[in-house]
């Protein structure tokens, strides 16, 4: 009998495309080709063929790890966006504020009583 084993979280399995790649990997290692292969053969005779295979990696790199780099289940860009906004689009300073009801029934309370004890005066002057 054949045992095949069976994730528990299935939120992580990821639909294979071609290769046991995602189709968003796949995606971007087109794009990596795309830019990567042109730049080696335009740049090879006039820098050579160790430093164009240099520049050619270098150009692929970043969509390489757009590729396979993932966090917590985000991908690349988005924590790259979460870190733009969060440095960058956002406030540095974000205090904390919070509606606190307990708070606000105790200055009602207290403004009521203040009220009661300035009636009291008056009516005591008055008298």
């Amino acid at each position: 009998m054949a045992f095949v084993p069976v994730p528990k979280d299935l939120n992580r399995v990821k639909t294979k495309v071609m290769f046991n790649l995602t189709k968003r990997q796949i995606i971007c290692f087109a794009l990596a080709a795309a830019v990567g292969v042109p730049m080696y053969f335009l740049t090879k005779p006039s820098l050579g063929i160790s430093t164009a295979a240099m520049l050619m990696v270098v150009m692929m790199l970043p969509f390489i790890f757009f590729a396979l780099y993932e966090k917590d289940g985000q991908p690349a860009e988005k924590i790259l966006g979460h870190v733009i906004k969060s440095m960058f689009l956002r406030d540095k300073v974000r205090p904390y504020r919070t509606n606190n009801l307990y708070a606000a029934i105790q200055r009602e309370i207290k403004e009521q009583e203040e009220l009661q004890i300035d009636k009291q005066h008056q009516k005591g002057r008055n008298a």
